[in-house]
């Protein structure tokens, strides 16, 4: 493997030079997603049947996956498989019970949350299955008492752990679309797949496109971009270990990006040379190659520099794998995900430690957060103010309404004004 990234930067000489590059838009894909958004809308599941045939060379008569055939794809599972994933259910939903928030009451307002009436979920089919997906985003919703669920999947076989984990997380309602088309159906509703008010789950480019585009007319969780992580370390660090956690990461897309951040040179040049010798050893080396070519920083530096860097970069993940943890993470402001310690790997939160592996990408963490149960709650106040308090505060209003040239309002507020 040629190496492009050979050359470790110095921390200061990073902040100076790097800028996130937020992936331009492809005119092309994007005409083709409005054109498959705009027959969806107009034809509805004739536009639907049609896509289903030209994109994934299936002849469907309905797109609602049969509940029978996820009883029994939970009921073909490996045994030990489904103890996993009842498990991993289980954490989860402690976990978000956990961060729900509560109807909070003052003595003169109080907010109260209500579930969104209906979501979809985009689970990703084709290439692979990720049942991770289902969990670590259906069961928020659950939790936060969401009363209509909706999956969409471009997976058409039964018996597969997609179907599976649906059967185990009680949802029924499934249908085998997937692409821009399966977006514009839960947006705008079709004969087969209703209309819901938001939309949650990554996908292609073309599903994150379609996102884009039909955020308004429903919500969504988040614009999706290639994943991340940014792994602080010491010389204390197992090499071996290092390596395997930016393998896990690199092995997604060859547009994923790794970070290693050191305050020592040694352990950087260890970590390097053993990438060297054993990144054509893993079962998606051609991908890791690409990944690593392009897209993999080491960045030597002092401590207060690479904080530094952590934060401008606000990756998705952020490893913490440092004797001194506990004095850089308070410092950590902007990260979709902190893991703390050798135990706390990126990998255990992709499947069992609890909070949502749907985090923001490409810097978003500046300003958002991981997907977890509050995500499908709205919230209103309901504002109850005394009849003493009122004579207390009007007056205040009067004159800014007055100021605003807002006659009206200031005449609503004097009229119960006691003189």
């Amino acid at each position: 493997m040629e190496l492009s990234w050979s050359k470790i930067q110095d921390a200061k000489e990073f902040l100076n030079q790097f800028s996130l590059n937020k992936a331009k838009e492809n005119q092309e894909a994007l005409n083709k997603v409005m054109e498959i958004l705009n027959n969806v809308r107009e034809n509805g599941d004739a536009a639907l049947f049609s896509y289903a045939e030209q994109f994934d060379g299936q002849k469907l008569n309905s797109f609602k996956v049969p509940e029978e055939w996820l009883e029994q794809s939970y009921l073909s599972l490996d045994p030990e498989l489904r103890e996993a994933l009842e498990f991993i259910k289980k954490r989860i939903e402690n976990y978000e019970k956990q961060i729900k928030y509560q109807d909070k009451e003052l003595d003169e307002f109080k907010y109260v949350y209500h579930p969104i009436e209906r979501v979809g979920f985009y689970i990703p089919g084709g290439k692979a299955l990720y049942p991770s997906t289902v969990l670590m985003s259906i069961i928020a919703a659950q939790v936060a008492g969401v009363p209509e669920i909706y999956a969409v999947t471009p997976t058409y076989e039964m018996n597969n752990v997609t179907f599976a984990t649906l059967y185990i997380c009680g949802v029924k309602n499934v249908y085998r679309i997937g692409g821009a088309q399966a977006i514009a159906a839960l947006a705008y509703g079709t004969e087969s797949i209703p209309k819901v008010d938001k939309i949650v789950g990554p996908g292609n480019t073309y599903v994150a496109l379609a996102k884009r585009l039909v955020f308004g007319e429903v919500g969504i969780d988040s614009i999706a971009g290639p994943s991340e992580i940014l792994i602080y370390i010491d010389e204390q660090v197992d090499p071996e270990s290092i390596i395997l956690d930016i393998f896990a990461q690199a092995e997604h897309d060859p547009e994923a990006k790794t970070f290693l951040l050191a305050e020592n040179q040694e352990i950087l040049e260890k970590v390097r040379n053993l990438i060297l010798q054993k990144w054509n050893e893993q079962e998606r080396s051609a991908i890791i190659e690409k990944s690593l070519n392009h897209h993999h920083y080491s960045i030597l530096g002092e401590r207060q520099d690479l904080i530094a860097v952590i934060n401008k970069i606000a990756s998705e993940h952020v490893s913490i794998q440092h004797q001194a943890a506990d004095e850089i993470i308070p410092q950590i402001k902007y990260a979709g995900a902190i893991f703390n310690g050798s135990y706390s790997p990126e990998a255990i939160g992709d499947y069992v430690a609890g909070p949502s592996h749907v985090l923001p990408t490409n810097g978003n963490a500046r300003y958002s957060h991981g997907l977890n149960v509050n995500d499908f709650m709205t919230s209103h106040a309901i504002i109850n103010i005394a009849p003493e308090t009122y004579q207390d505060i009007a007056g205040y209003g009067v004159k800014v309404a007055e100021a605003e040239g807002l006659f009206a309002h200031a005449g609503s507020l004097k009229i119960r004004i006691k003189d």
